[in-house]
Order: structure tokens, then sequence, then C-alpha cells
């Protein structure tokens, strides 16, 4: 259980650090491209069909990255631009709401619907070992490329203009973080479910700390998010 409070706390960090600075916006979090609806509704969907521990995290994954494709689909050619990604996002994230409250509705008010809500309140109560190391590899896959790319990411925040003065090529760098962050935050969520705020305010305070250096930025908020995590669960 602790394991898991570290490997969601800091995902989740991380991926709220990186959104932020790459759509330029204080209030951007690891939920933003629709990843936790969409991994929501994968849930759900797999706790209807009566699908084993491992079923429902596979298919949150699944949706997880699935409701990112889409809500690079719906940005097209112009989702270099942040507008478009977190408006994009937002339309993703109400569709896959809706399919939740959807299936909330249909399913058995006895038994499913109550396994439903409890996941989509977040939970660490029911975190398994043997899960844990279902997802490890990748998770560990695309924290490494975030933590590779953190001086990348410094270069994205001074603009486009400046990034392609320095020999960068901004869209590719966006687009390779976007999808490691995605994948970090579907990791994380199909581990404990959805739990809030831990993405979106800890990068703040790393910064009171240690600065908007993402060199610095990034290790701070891994290391902050999984103690924050750890701590407020055994609290």
């Amino acid at each position: 259980r602790i394991l898991g409070a570290v490997v969601a706390g800091c995902g989740l960090a991380v991926a709220g650090g990186v959104f932020q600075a790459l759509f330029g916006n204080p209030l951007a979090s690891p939920y933003t491209l629709g990843v936790s609806n969409g991994a929501g509704f994968g849930a759900a969907l797999a706790i209807v069909l009566s699908l084993p521990a491992a079923g429902v995290q596979m298919a949150a994954l699944v949706f997880g990255i699935v409701s990112v494709g889409l809500t690079f689909l719906l940005a097209g050619r112009k989702r270099g631009a942040s507008v478009t990604m977190i408006l994009s996002g937002m339309l993703v994230s109400a569709f896959f709401s809706s399919l939740v409250a959807l299936l909330k509705f249909t399913a058995d008010p006895q038994e499913k619907l109550p396994q439903i809500v409890y996941w989509l309140m977040g939970s660490l109560a029911s975190v398994k070992f043997d899960g844990l190391l279902l997802i490890l590899p990748a998770y560990l896959a695309a924290l490494t490329l975030l933590f590779l790319y953190r001086w990348r990411i410094n270069i994205l925040s001074l603009g486009e203009e400046e990034a392609r003065s320095l020999g960068v090529n901004p869209a590719r760098i966006r687009n390779i973080a976007i999808v490691a962050a995605t994948i970090l935050t579907a990791l994380s969520v199909t581990a404990c479910g959805i739990v809030g705020w831990v993405g979106l305010v800890i990068p703040h305070m790393c910064r009171r700390m240690v600065g908007v250096d993402h060199a610095r930025l990034l290790p701070a908020a891994c290391f902050t998010g999984a103690i924050f995590l750890a701590l407020v669960d055994i609290c």
C-alpha cells in the first residue's frame, strides 16, 4: 500500500508539473486531457462486465490512453496550441463523464454500482503488489523519459519561436512529453483510482522550494508527491 502511494504520488506530481509547463497554465493538472474520465469509464465498464482486478486496471489504462488519442484527434493540426489541446481535453472528458454516468445508471445498484463509485473516489486500500508489478515497467519507462526531457521542457516554456531559434523542434518534444505524462497519469490512476489535488498543488509547492527550472523541479515533485501521498494515506 505504501509502494502504491509512492507510485501514484510521484507519477501524478511529475505529470502535473509537465502539463503546467507545456500548456503554460498554472491550473493544468494530470487530468487536463481527459485521462481521468477515460480511465474511469474503462474501469467502470470492466466492473460492469465482472472482470478481475487486473482486467479493471488494464481497461482503465487502455481507455485513459484512448481518451488522449481522441484529444489529439480533435485538436488536429492545431494540437501544438495549448488552448486547442485544453479545449479538446475538456470535450473528451465530458464525453467519457457522460458514459460513466450511463454505466452507473444501468449498473446493479446492490453490487456493481458501489464498486464503481468506490473506484472513482480513489483509494489505496485495494492496491495489490501483483497489480503494481504489472504497471511498473511502463511506469518507469515514462518517468525516465520525462526526466531525460526535463531540460527540453525548460526550452519549451520560453515559447515556440525561441525554441525553434535554439534548434529544437517544439511540436515533437511537446507531443512526446504529453504522451509520456499521459501514460504516467493513466498508470497512476489504474493503481489507486482518481486521486485529485496532488498533481495540481504539489508542482506549485515545489516551485516555491526549488524554482522554475525543471531540471530540479521534476525530481523535487517526484519525491514530494510520493512522500505527501504516503503520509496522507498513513494519517
